[in-house]
C-alpha cells in the first residue's frame, strides 16, 4: 500500500539584525529546515514594522542591538501591533543582563549568538510551540531569585532591575561617551528629556553629580559590553 508523503507547512522567520554577514549565515541555516522558511532579513526597526505589516511573519528573531535604536523598542512596537506573533532575541550580549528586561517588553526567549545552529532551531521551535526558552542556567538562576524575592520582598533589586529600560539606554550611552544632544538624536527624543532620565538615574542610584553618574555608566557600560571581535561595531 503506498502512501502519500505528508508536506509540512513551512513557518515564515523575520530576522532583524543589522549585520548583514549573520543574517545571511542565520538564513542560509534556516532555510535547509522543513518547517522553517525566511520570508525577509532587515536591519533596522522600520524595515522590521513594513516587514510585519507586508508579509505577517510567524516569528521573529531579534537582536538586542541595533543601529541606533534598541531591539527592545522593536519588542514593545511588535507588541503594540502583533500580540500574537512570537519573538526570539538572539544576541551577543550576555543573557543574564538583559533575559528578564527582554521578557518583561514581550519576548518569549533568549539565546545567545554563540550557541550551536542546532541549539537556535531547537529554541525557535520551541517559541513557536508557545513556550518561553532560556538556557538551563539562566532558567535556574531566575527560580532562585523568584524565590529570594518572595522570602525577602525588601531586599534591594539590582541595578538592572532599578531602572527603566530607556533609563538604562541613557546610562550605557553615557558609558560610550555620548554627550546628551547625541543621546538625543539617538532615541529621538529632546535634550530635556534626557536630561530628565539622568536626573531619575542619579535618584535611583543615589548618585550626588554629573562625575559619578559619568563614572556609573562607565562601569555600566563595560558590564554589558559583548565581548569579542563582533564587539568592535557596538563600541
Amino acid at each position: 500500500m503506498s502512501t502519500t508523503p505528508r508536506i509540512v507547512s513551512r513557518r515564515r522567520v523575520l530576522i532583524v539584525d543589522d549585520h548583514p554577514f549573520v543574517r545571511e549565515g542565520l538564513k542560509q541555516v534556516i532555510e535547509q529546515q522543513p518547517d522553517f522558511i525566511v520570508c525577509a532579513d532587515v536591519s533596522s526597526i522600520a524595515e522590521a514594522l513594513r516587514a510585519i505589516k507586508k508579509l505577517r511573519p510567524d516569528l521573529a528573531l531579534v537582536d538586542l542591538s541595533l543601529d541606533e535604536s534598541s531591539g527592545l523598542d522593536l519588542i514593545k512596537q511588535i507588541r503594540d501591533e502583533e500580540r500574537q506573533m512570537p519573538i526570539l532575541v538572539l544576541s551577543m550580549h550576555e543573557e543574564s543582563l538583559h533575559t528578564e528586561r527582554v521578557l518583561r517588553a514581550g519576548a518569549q526567549g533568549y539565546i545567545m549568538k554563540r550557541e550551536a545552529p542546532e541549539q537556535v532551531l531547537k529554541a525557535m521551535r520551541q517559541v513557536m510551540k508557545g513556550r518561553c526558552y532560556l538556557s538551563d542556567q539562566m532558567t535556574g538562576r531566575l527560580v532562585r531569585r523568584y524565590i529570594s524575592r518572595r522570602n525577602q520582598p525588601e531586599a534591594e533589586h539590582s541595578l538592572v532591575g532599578q531602572l527603566s529600560d530607556r533609563e538604562a539606554q541613557v546610562l550605557q550611552l553615557i558609558g560610550q561617551g555620548h554627550r546628551r544632544g547625541r543621546i538625543a538624536d539617538l532615541l529621538h527624543v529632546s535634550v530635556k528629556t534626557v536630561e530628565t532620565h539622568c536626573q531619575r538615574i542619579k535618584e535611583k542610584l543615589g548618585l550626588h553629580s554629573a562625575d559619578e553618574l559619568r563614572q556609573h555608566a562607565f562601569l555600566w557600560a563595560q558590564q554589558t559590553a559583548p565581548s569579542g571581535p563582533a564587539a568592535k561595531k557596538h563600541r
